[in-house]
């Protein structure tokens, strides 16, 4: 079935709660200065197109950072009041000021682990930005010389966007199996070019006894289970021997 793609920019900014997308087709002053071409074409199913995205700057335009999303759109009714939207996009930051841009930068500060109540063992640290533009991080967690010389990871890190100025706690949730500790942990972030880590030496804590109490039951209610099931088994054939005692009895002659 053929579709109809429209391709068009709209608002978006980083705040304390990362990039954030404006409603619908909500513009700005940077989609203001973006042009996509094609603005609609109609494909069939794996037909690609290419668009062209064009920004314009105004000579006046004053110094700093701005964002926007190019987006491809597809929209349908169901028949009757419903309107079913599918987008995805990409994101542009866009720097305006004279010379090359502005410089990136952040910091990471202690690493700390803990455990959950659940018994999930969790690194926390908390990140900076210093630098002068929005940044996207994300990068890697390896734990070394563990327990018995146990090693983890690496483990993938989503840390979203931080905006200027801005600072979040970067989340890393492992392996409820996990030793306590102590670890030797490595946090390697990056955002583009720019790349930062810190290291330390990090403890989890004990599983809560919550945790192993919950997985004790279970092996009872499994324990339970096969005794119900070994009894219902000797019944039914303490009963089957019993009827076939009676079935073989001679009969006497009259």
């Amino acid at each position: 079935m053929r579709r109809t793609v429209a391709l068009y920019s709209a608002a978006a900014d980083v705040t304390k709660k990362g990039f954030v997308l404006a409603p619908d087709r909500t513009g700005n002053e940077l989609s203001s200065w973006i042009d996509v071409a094609p603005a609609e074409e109609v494909l069939a199913p794996d037909e690609e197109v290419e668009a062209l995205v064009t920004i314009a700057v105004p000579r006046r335009a004053e110094a700093g950072e701005r964002y926007a999303v190019i987006w491809a759109e597809v929209a349908g009714v169901d028949g009757q009041n419903v309107r079913n939207v599918g987008r995805a996009g990409i994101r542009v930051y866009l720097s305006v000021g004279p010379g090359g841009e502005p410089p990136s930068g952040f910091e990471i500060g202690p690493l700390t682990g803990k455990r959950e109540k659940d018994g999930t063992p969790v690194l926390t640290a908390e990140v900076r930005n210093t630098g002068r533009r929005a940044l996207d991080l994300a990068g890697e967690l390896r734990l070394t010389e563990g327990p018995g010389g146990l090693s983890a990871g690496p483990v993938k890190v989503e840390a979203g966007t931080l905006a200027l100025d801005g600072s979040s706690t970067v989340r890393v949730a492992l392996d409820r199996r996990l030793p306590d500790g102590p670890w030797a942990a490595k946090l390697d972030l990056a955002s583009g070019w720019t790349k930062r880590s810190a290291t330390g030496r990090v403890s989890f804590g004990p599983v809560p006894v919550a945790a192993t109490s919950a997985v004790d039951r279970s092996g009872q209610v499994l324990a339970g289970g096969l005794t119900t099931s070994g009894l219902v088994l000797l019944l039914f054939a303490v009963h089957a021997y019993r009827r076939r005692a009676r079935i073989r009895q001679p009969v006497e002659a009259a």
